[in-house]
């Protein structure tokens, strides 16, 4: 635990209760998170999730999660809102920048803070733009897509390999559990070629990961997935150089709805974009 010179703001590890109450601002704030999210993020990097304090309550959130010890991702950087302006949140920042320790860094940022990431160092690399709507599809039948299992586990953990800046294993053997997610994967000749993830949230559902080796695999995992929402809303969050998700977004009538920055602090990650049709959360990258 820390405490700012004027002996107000403490800063602590969240208890797993805080992350609840850090998830709720983040709905309040737009962001839509998912109902089973908690347990996932939390099982990532168990310290590197920190509340500020003034007494006992709460009123400011970061998570400053190390994947490995070359690369972190920042989120949840959310201070409530009659706390603002008294500069909490720098401090907060401060405290989380500093247990990153000199590891690149990724966060998306809304647009009200770029300028901020900015002036600490964080470089733009691309927008990610959430597009959400009610696509009216059913089920393809089509025999490449199958319900990612334990026999696919391995499978589906090796393809996710390239499209991150470090090892998540940790993060995915939990996201992929069918009892809170649905997953699906593109298997050709007996090759993952694409695999995506739809969870229920705060409004509808969300799409992510969808990643897939070409336009074809992501349009049917789109549909497999999109089909379990079953009308309701869906979100699907992707990289906006990638023009072919765009378009799949908006052929089954999505638009757009929310955007983020990808920054990066240190060396940007050479991420396959072009195979990337939907990122798996803002919170953790």
């Amino acid at each position: 635990m820390t405490q700012d010179a004027s002996g107000k703001l403490t800063i602590r590890v969240m208890k797993r209760h805080d992350l609840g109450l850090a998830i709720d601002w983040a709905a309040a704030e737009g962001w839509n998170p998912g109902l089973k999210d908690a347990d996932c993020f939390k099982a990532v990097d168990p310290t590197g999730f920190l509340v500020g304090c003034l007494g006992d309550e709460p009123i400011a959130s970061i998570s400053v999660v190390r994947y490995s010890s070359t690369f972190g991702f920042l989120g949840f950087y959310i201070v409530r809102p009659d706390q603002r302006g008294r500069g909490f949140g720098y401090r907060l920042w401060r405290a989380g920048i500093a247990y990153l320790e000199d590891r690149t860094v990724g966060l998306d940022g809304v647009v009200a803070q770029q300028d901020n990431y900015a002036r600490s160092g964080f470089v733009l690399a691309h927008r990610n733009v959430r597009f959400g709507g009610s696509p009216q599809v059913e089920a393809p039948h089509d025999e490449r897509l199958k319900l990612v299992g334990p026999d696919l586990i391995e499978a589906v953990l090796a393809y996710d390999r390239p499209f991150f800046a470090a090892p998540r294993e940790t993060f995915l053997r939990c996201w992929l559990k069918p009892d809170t997610r649905t997953a699906v994967a593109f298997v050709e000749d007996g090759t993952v070629k694409g695999y995506g993830v739809i969870r229920a949230c705060r409004s509808g559902y969300k799409i992510g990961p969808l990643f897939a080796d070409s336009e074809r695999g992501a349009d049917l995992l789109f549909q497999a997935l999109a089909s379990q929402a079953k009308g309701s809303l869906v979100f699907l969050d992707l990289p906006e150089p990638n023009q072919a998700a765009v378009q799949l977004a908006a052929s089954y009538g999505l638009s757009p709805v929310f955007e983020t920055a990808r920054m990066y602090r240190g060396e940007r990650p050479d991420l396959p974009l072009a195979r990337t049709y939907g990122i798996s959360t803002f919170e953790l990258g």
